[in-house]
C-alpha cells in the first residue's frame, strides 16, 4: 500500500477494490464472462448509434433519444468493465485515490444523466400516445436537443459539485472498498476527515436527481396506460403499447435494481446480494438495452437489415 506523510498522519494514496473475492479458480471464468458481456454491450450500443445516425427512417425523436441512451451506455460500461477485467486477469485490485475519484465522477455523471434521459424518453412516449395530433409540434427537434443536453449537463454539474467537496477529504485509515467499483458512500466512509457536508450534499442531490425523474417517468406511464385502455380496438391498443413496451422494460430493470440496491439495509450479510444487484444496473442494463430495442422494435430491425443490404451482406 502506498502512503504519503501529511499533517502528521499517513495519507492513503491507493484503495483496494475487493470485488468478487479472491478465489483463484473464479478469476479466469469471471474474466471471460464479463469480457463477453462487455464485447456484446459495446457492439450492440455502437450498432444502434450508427443506425440512428445513418438511417433517415430513424431520424425522429424516439430514436434520437435511443441513440443518446446507447451512447451513454457505451460510456457507462467503459467506466467500470475495463478496470474490472484487468483486475480479473492480473489479480491487481489496487486503484489510486484519484483514479477512484475519476471513476466515481464518470459513473455518477452517467447515472444522473440516464435518470433524466429515461424521463425524457417517457415524456416523448406520453406525447406520442396521449397527444398524437400535437406530437410533431410539441416534440420539436429543438426540444429534443434541449432535453438531451439538460440530461448530460445535470449529470456533469451535480458530480462536479460532489467531487469538488470530495477532493478536500483526507484518507489515512482503512483503504479497502468491498465492491467492484468506486461507489460514493463506501469512498466517503473511508475518509478520516469530517464528511458531514459531502454526505449531506450527496444525499440531497441523489434525491433531487432520482426521485423527481422517477416520478415523472411513473406519471408518464400511468397516463400512457390510461390512454391505451381507452382505445376501442385491440389492434389499436397493441400497436400503441408496442411503441413504448421496450422503454418500459428498460425503465423497470434500471429503476428496479437501483431502488433495490439503495433501499437494501447495509448489513454485512447482504453485501454480496448488494453486489449482485449492482451488477444489474451497472453491467447488465447496458447489455440488455440494445438487445431489447433490437429484438422488440421493428423499425430498428428494418434499419439493421437495410444496413446489411447496403453492405452486401444480406440479399
Amino acid at each position: 500500500m502506498e502512503h504519503m506523510e501529511t499533517d502528521n498522519k499517513t495519507a492513503v494514496t491507493t484503495f483496494i477494490l475487493l470485488g468478487f473475492g479472491n478465489a483463484p479458480g473464479l478469476q479466469i471464468p469471471l474474466f471471460l464472462v464479463f469480457l463477453i458481456i462487455y464485447s456484446i454491450t459495446m457492439a450492440g450500443n455502437i450498432i444502434i448509434i450508427v443506425l440512428v445516425i445513418m438511417d433517415h427512417h430513424l431520424h425522429i425523436p424516439m430514436y434520437f433519444f435511443l441513440g443518446n441512451l446507447s451512447c451513454l451506455e457505451t460510456f457507462y460500461s467503459s467506466t467500470i468493465l475495463p478496470r474490472m477485467l484487468a483486475s480479473f486477469l492480473t489479480g491487481n485490485k489496487t486503484i489510486s485515490v484519484w483514479g477512484c475519484f475519476i471513476q466515481l465522477y464518470c459513473f455518477g455523471t452517467l447515472v444522473v444523466a440516464e435518470c433524466y434521459l429515461l424521463a425524457s424518453m417517457s415524456y416523448d412516449r406520453y406525447l406520442a400516445i396521449c397527444k398524437p395530433l400535437q406530437y410533431a409540434t410539441l416534440m420539436s427537434r429543438r426540444l429534443c436537443f434541449l432535453l438531451s443536453a439538460v440530461s448530460w449537463l445535470c449529470g456533469i454539474t451535480v458530480m462536479t459539485l460532489v467531487m469538488s467537496l470530495m477532493s478536500e477529504l483526507k484518507y489515512c485509515g482503512p483503504h479497502e472498498i468491498d465492491h467492484f467499483f468506486c461507489e460514493l458512500t463506501p469512498v466517503i466512509n473511508l475518509s478520516c476527515s469530517d464528511t458531514t457536508l459531502v454526505t449531506l450534499v450527496g444525499l440531497t442531490v441523489s434525491f433531487i436527481d432520482t426521485v423527481p425523474s422517477f416520478l415523472l417517468t411513473l406519471l408518464s406511464y400511468i397516463l400512457i396506460i390510461a390512454a391505451i385502455i381507452q382505445i376501442p380496438s385491440s389492434d389499436g391498443r397493441k400497436k400503441a403499447f408496442s411503441t413504448c413496451s421496450s422503454h418500459l422494460i428498460v425503465v423497470s430493470i434500471f429503476y428496479g435494481s437501483l431502488i433495490f440496491v439503495y433501499a437494501l439495509p447495509k448489513k454485512e450479510a447482504l453485501r454480496e446480494v448488494d453486489k449482485i444487484f449492482s451488477v444489474f444496473y451497472t453491467v447488465l442494463t447496458p447489455l440488455i438495452n440494445p438487445l431489447i430495442y433490437s429484438l422488440r422494435n421493428q423499425e430498428v430491425k428494418k434499419a439493421f437489415m437495410r444496413a446489411l443490404n447496403k453492405c452486401g451482406i444480406s440479399k
